[in-house]
């Protein structure tokens, strides 16, 4: 998951969109209040981090980042108006691993991205649980050795999971994350596609279990 911190909503969008049709998944903030929000309930894999922000600045949200022992070795890309050289330097001084200077390309942006994913060593970082893998870079999934072909909310929902084993995720909590906040339905959706993805995982549908009364979580067993 890769979060993006940008004020002006119709750029956020086109963003997140870009990063989507290129595979990446990404989730959008307006300040850095809501992006920390975040923080504390998921880390992301990177973070695109605008400069000129509402209340406090990216600058200042850089430096609260590489502060944190939690948050010290995340990626960030800042992005800032051409000719910003200071906004440039100094970000670059206070630890950020790239920079988008706007107007950026959405072409450019996500070839940033993926480069230093890959630097970072989290771009092709294939997650694994028990009999499970999932490689993000290839969209795969493997289970007991045998590819698996899944929805994309099946896919999102079984890459949720094993990135957060034993964590519990209520019902609510997973119609947010996967189909976002603006999505109108019922949890029964939920049910319905953790159904279909555990019998598609066959013997190994029992990682995910339910907890009676709040929701799923993946306990991996060999």
């Amino acid at each position: 998951m890769i979060y993006l911190v940008e004020d002006d909503r119709a750029i956020r969008e086109l963003m997140i969109y870009a990063l989507g049709s290129a595979g990446l998944e990404a989730k959008g903030f307006e300040d850095g209040g809501s992006l920390f929000s975040e923080i504390e309930k998921m880390l992301p894999e990177l973070i695109i981090l605008d400069i000129m922000l509402p209340g406090e600045d990216g600058i200042s949200i850089l430096k609260r980042l590489r502060a944190n022992t939690l948050t010290s070795q995340l990626p960030v890309i800042m992005a800032s108006a051409k000719g910003e050289e200071y906004d440039k330097v100094t970000g670059l001084d206070l630890g950020a691993d790239d920079y988008l200077a706007k107007p950026f390309g959405m072409m450019e942006m996500v070839s940033r991205v993926r480069a230093v994913l890959r630097r970072s060593g989290r771009g092709s970082r294939v997650l694994k649980a028990g009999l499970l893998e999932l490689d993000p870079e290839c969209h795969t999934v493997f289970a007991n050795g045998k590819r698996i072909e899944l929805t994309l909310k099946e896919y999102q929902l079984l890459k949720l999971f094993m990135k957060n084993t034993g964590r519990v995720f209520s019902r609510d909590k997973l119609l947010k994350e996967i189909w976002d906040s603006d999505f109108v339905g019922e949890t029964r959706t939920v049910d319905v596609h953790i159904g279909t993805l555990r019998t598609k995982l066959g013997e190994l549908g029992g990682y995910i279990e339910t907890v009676r009364g709040v929701g799923y979580r993946m306990e991996a067993k060999l």
